[in-house]
């Protein structure tokens, strides 16, 4: 989910093991020229979720030893969530919803075309609601790690070769 610490983790865990880390959606947009944003507002979301497809498909197959840190949409469309753990070790950073919201307030939301124009009020239900309907595709996942902190040693002794 966005706001979990997919990045943030994501960048340490691939330091620590010695891999490129990768965030899908500014590997999207360096490859596209245009931001998410524009994206979204130009092509729609399903055009935007082909991209993603075709740019998981891309860096699955132009690194060896990388960690990926996705959008938090990209597990619930197409087979996304099979073809992530067929290709390697996934993780569910599951973040309570408060501890979520707050993250992103703190953040631009100008720049998550999903939050873009939401009020506080909005963000929360838009969080609880969009939690509950991907959690489906998120516990797929190899792993779920829960809480608000994560311990760095445990989920690379769980990716270790």
């Amino acid at each position: 989910m966005m706001g979990a610490g997919k990045t943030t983790l994501g960048r340490e865990l691939a330091e620590r093991l010695g891999y490129t880390f990768v965030d899908l959606d500014d590997y999207i947009e360096q490859r596209e020229g245009h931001t998410i944003a524009q994206l979204f507002e130009s092509e729609g979301q399903e055009q935007f979720r082909k991209k993603e497809r075709q740019a998981l498909e891309a860096v699955v197959h132009q690194y060896n030893g990388v960690v990926v840190a996705t959008g938090g949409g990209t597990p619930c469309f197409f087979d996304n969530m099979d073809f992530i753990n067929q290709h390697g070790t996934s993780f569910f950073l599951d973040v309570p919803a408060e501890e979520i919201m707050q993250r992103l307030l703190a953040s631009d939301l100008s720049v998550r075309p999903l939050l873009a124009q939401k009020n506080e009020t909005e963000l929360k239900d838009f969080i609880v609601k969009t939690l509950a309907a991907r959690r489906v595709y998120y516990e797929q996942a190899s792993y779920t790690l829960s809480g608000k902190r994560y311990n760095i040693d445990q989920i690379e002794s769980l990716v270790k070769p």
